[in-house]
């Protein structure tokens, strides 16, 4: 599949590619390496991964992170309850310490957690690491084994092998950088908002009954709100559901009804120093642009 099949798939499934970012998917894929993709919050990053997905007919596997991330909850943990039980179930046999620990340290006391998991699947995964800034530094040295080996060493087993190289996605949205070590093993794309063309598009796609007229003033709008000075830009996301709130409120023309307008954009800004940045005035001078 070339990247421009790749690019026409992802739209055709409801996802408007950059020809960039077709090419750096395409790249991963071909190469079976991961693909680091970083920008602002809201731009569609994780939903490469489901598309991803979706268009390979495979599992999802999704790991959040976070602050304090560990092994145990990326990788996997001991069953420590079924383990007990299991030594009070054999403690009258005469069994030697090594036949006991060698029947609680098998795999059917391992809970397998999403890098595990990603790595156990017979058919090859989409493994998506969510937000890898927001780990600490010491657990992208965790990563470091999967994404060069794809393997995981847990001491009572000795090291797992991947069953199927599972497609890993990572994303960030640059609150710290991320080490050498972990960018040189990946692909990078950097995802930009999209343009008022591609915007429009990802709406008409996702709304297809939408009004033209009224889409390109939705899309115009969000657009010139990004320029103010917010907190927190809306992304993608905020957009469709602005749209759809807006559509379903039998809106024509976003200066009809500046007052419904500005209630509406509950939808866009998500902190209060936002909605005190677009008071009353801002909506009607950002909307009377588009009328």
């Amino acid at each position: 599949m070339s990247w421009k099949t790749l690019q026409s798939d992802l739209a055709e499934a409801g996802y408007i590619a950059s020809a960039e970012l077709a090419m750096a998917l395409h790249l991963a894929l071909t190469l079976e390496r991961p693909l680091l993709l970083e920008g602002a919050a809201g731009v569609g990053k994780t939903e490469v991964a489901k598309m991803l997905a979706l268009l390979q007919s495979t599992r999802l596997i999704r790991l959040q992170c976070y602050e304090g991330l560990d092994a145990s909850t990326a990788i996997y943990e001991w069953n420590y309850q079924r383990q007990l039980l299991s030594v009070r179930a054999v403690a009258e046999k005469d069994l030697s310490t090594q036949e006991v620990e060698d029947q609680i340290f098998s795999e059917r006391y391992l809970l397998k957690r999403p890098l595990l998991e990603a790595i156990s699947q017979s058919q090859p995964p989409v493994l998506l690491i969510d937000e890898i800034d927001r780990a600490d530094e010491e657990f992208e040295a965790y990563l470091l084994e999967i994404l060069s080996d794809f393997q995981i060493s847990i001491p009572e087993l000795g090291t797992i092998d991947a069953v199927s190289k599972p497609m890993v996605i990572l994303t960030s949205n640059g609150t710290r950088d991320l080490s050498d070590a972990l960018r040189r093993r990946c692909l990078y794309s950097f995802v930009e908002y999209p343009d008022l063309s591609t915007e429009l598009a990802i709406l008409q796609k996702r709304l297809p009954h939408i009004d033209k007229l009224l889409a390109e003033q939705l899309v115009g709008f969000v657009q010139a709100l990004r320029k103010e000075d917010l907190q927190k830009n809306p992304g993608i996301a905020e957009m469709l559901d602005w749209s759809a709130a807006v559509a379903g409120l039998g809106v024509a023309n976003l200066s009809d009804d500046p007052v419904q307008l500005q209630a509406t954009l509950v939808c866009l800004l998500k902190t209060q120093s936002d909605i005190a940045a677009i008071p009353v005035e801002v909506t009607q001078r950002l909307a009377g642009k588009l009328a």
